[in-house]
């Protein structure tokens, strides 16, 4: 099993919001290469903005973004591992199906992966 590991300094998310993102009905993702090679991690952190809703709500889509990312690692290796990622997920997520968000996932991932190589 592939751990995550969450950005934790502030200039580390100024770098990579500036850097490439896709917009999806559910979230948008920021990603970029990384320098070093860690393939023992995945660089992965899931942010929700404080307009969304109280605690409950923000937990709850960041909960499903992070079981539809773990589901994807598991089954199919999509993720390049190479890249670190801020996901911001939007209110549409709390009241969707995990399965539409997943398969959005899953495509996201693959549009990543044609856009890195």
């Amino acid at each position: 099993m592939i751990k995550f590991k969450s950005l934790n300094r502030n200039k580390d998310f100024l770098k990579i919001l500036k850097k490439r993102k896709l917009n999806t009905k559910y979230y948008t993702i920021y990603f970029d290469k990384n320098s070093k090679h860690l393939n023992k991690c995945l660089n992965i952190s899931f942010v929700m903005k404080k307009k969304i809703g109280n605690a409950v709500i923000r937990n709850k889509i960041k909960r499903k973004l992070k079981s539809a990312v773990q589901k994807i690692l598991l089954k199919k290796q999509q993720i390049d591992l190479n890249c670190t990622y801020v996901i911001f997920g939007k209110n549409i997520v709390y009241k969707g199906k995990f399965d539409f968000i997943f398969n959005e996932m899953t495509n996201t991932f693959k549009k990543i992966k044609q856009i890195n190589s």
